[in-house]
């Protein structure tokens, strides 16, 4: 094999022609690896350029929300003390009444016999007393008949009222002004004591009620606002009347109750809506979800640049959330939030801030 390489002047310009190749091709990588630049030391000696937004706190009045429903502010089922028949209607299903007023009106059956008996007994009841009282003057009569005498005439008097109430239960009245809502009796109807002849409600005003988790029940206090949006949008205003002293057992929740005014007369009552209970208003800052952090301890808060372009992490309680954006307490009333690059810098790192330009200030 060595035999058959060439030889003489043509086999030495090969080789000198291939130790060039080699040395050209040595030395650009050589000079190649000298130039690269190590990716984990580049820009060591500038500060990260972080992305800025401004952010004002303004005032605003957080809010308990809460799942509730809507009651009318009294509501009573009348129903019937005495046995009779129904002999009139004097009030129709929905037709207001004033207080007072007869719903129902019941055969008086022999009640008014009973009363003027009651009212004979007492007549005479009177005149014996008055009789033993003037021969109790005169020593004509003992001490012992003058007392029976005397409580011949409370008994008398006490059948009087009892009669009284007896024809004053066969037209039971309204006790309060409202609207005739159910009526499960007819004309001709027999009834006997305990069956219920009508309920009345009062629906100018409403009571709205709920039950608050037990984390929220101390930020309650009673005479705050209430809102009250319906399920179609319209909403009614109020003012917080109770709050629970102890929670329910089962679910440690506050009942709370709410007065309304229904000047409109909505026809809402019993049915379900959305209870937001004013609190006291504070400074907040608005602000997306999503520019919220965790810090190493695993509380809330924001990355912001102060005026010497430092991060600093600020932790914020927050107030509520909705589809638009998230509002905070605890930040200062002007900061510049870290709106991206936040995930790449820590606190008291120098940093380059570069405003936004999508005109998201504020």
């Amino acid at each position: 094999m060595i035999n058959r390489l060439p030889r003489g002047p043509v086999a030495l310009a090969v080789i000198l022609t291939l130790g060039l190749v080699i040395w050209l091709a040595s030395g650009d990588i050589r000079q190649s690896r000298e130039s690269m630049e190590d990716p984990f030391e580049a820009g060591t000696d500038q500060p990260a350029r972080v992305e800025v937004g401004i952010r004002e706190a303004t005032p605003y009045q957080p809010e308990v929300v809460l799942q509730g429903q809507l009651e009318p502010w009294r509501a009573v089922t009348l129903t019937s003390k005495v046995a009779g028949t129904v002999e009139a209607i004097p009030v129709a299903l929905g037709d207001s009444v004033s207080e007072g007023d007869a719903v129902i009106q019941l055969s008086e059956e022999s009640r008014r016999e009973q009363l003027e008996q009651a009212r004979a007994e007492l007549e005479r009841a009177e005149a014996d007393l008055s009789g033993a009282s003037r021969l109790r003057g005169e020593n004509l009569a003992s001490q012992s008949e003058f007392l029976a005498r005397k409580a011949d005439v409370a008994a008398a008097r006490a059948r009087v009222r009892t009669a009284r109430l007896g024809m004053e239960d066969s037209s039971p009245p309204a006790p309060f002004d409202g609207v005739l809502n159910e009526r499960p009796v007819e004309l001709g109807d027999d009834v006997q004591p305990g069956d219920p002849l009508a309920e009345l409600v009062r629906t100018d005003r409403l009571k709205a009620t709920g039950r608050v988790p037990q984390q929220q029940a101390g930020r309650l206090e009673r005479g705050q606002p209430v809102r009250v949006v319906l399920l179609d949008g319209r909403q009614l205003t109020g003012t917080l009347t109770f709050i629970a002293s102890a929670a329910h057992p089962q679910t440690r929740s506050f009942r709370i109750e709410a007065e309304l005014d229904n000047p409109g007369q909505l026809r809402v009552a019993g049915s379900t809506a959305t209870l937001r209970i004013g609190l006291d208003e504070v400074l907040a800052t608005r602000l997306s979800p999503a520019h919220l952090n965790l810090d190493e301890q695993g509380k809330l808060g924001v990355k912001h640049v102060n005026g010497e372009n430092q991060v600093r992490f600020s932790r914020v309680r927050l107030l509520s959330t909705d589809n638009d954006g998230a509002w905070v307490a605890g930040l200062p009333l002007r900061i510049q939030l870290i709106t991206r690059g936040a995930g790449f810098v820590r606190p008291g790192e120098t940093v380059v801030p570069v405003r936004a330009n999508d005109g998201s200030e504020g």
